[in-house]
């Protein structure tokens, strides 16, 4: 993160268990969330360098496919929402696609209006009639 001066980097896949934070050695901190069934797939995180970190307002997890975190901005009256996915593969069942849509909207539609939104991750689309 340091050589590419990244402050906030997004990972998918890190088939990590429940939710939580850790320090790494170097002082980056890793939101993450996963599977609570301890089954080791899916999960996605949020490393945070230092700077990233005395930004952070709040993080939420939302499952082994989707995470959310709050930045104040230096603009102090604009906060940043990061929300970092891992979608279902077009191999996965429509049930499940579904149901990770769903949630992604309502994680979307729960972050106020007036406030920036990012999303990132692995997305793969494919057309479907509901």
């Amino acid at each position: 993160m340091k050589r590419y001066r990244l402050h906030i980097l997004g990972v998918s896949e890190t088939h990590w268990i429940q939710s939580g934070q850790k320090t790494l050695g170097f002082g980056e901190l890793i939101l993450f969330s996963g599977r609570e069934d301890n089954q080791h797939s899916e999960g996605v995180a949020l490393v945070l360098g230092k700077y990233a970190q005395k930004s952070l307002r709040g993080w939420e997890p939302h499952g082994e496919r989707i995470i959310m975190a709050t930045f104040q901005t230096r603009s102090k009256n604009i906060n940043m929402n990061i929300v970092q996915i891992y979608a279902p593969t077009n191999e996965a069942q429509d049930e499940e696609k579904d149901a990770f849509y769903d949630l992604l909207q309502e994680v979307m539609d729960k972050l106020p209006k007036k406030e920036h939104q990012h999303s990132d991750g692995r997305c793969q689309y494919k057309d479907r009639k509901r």
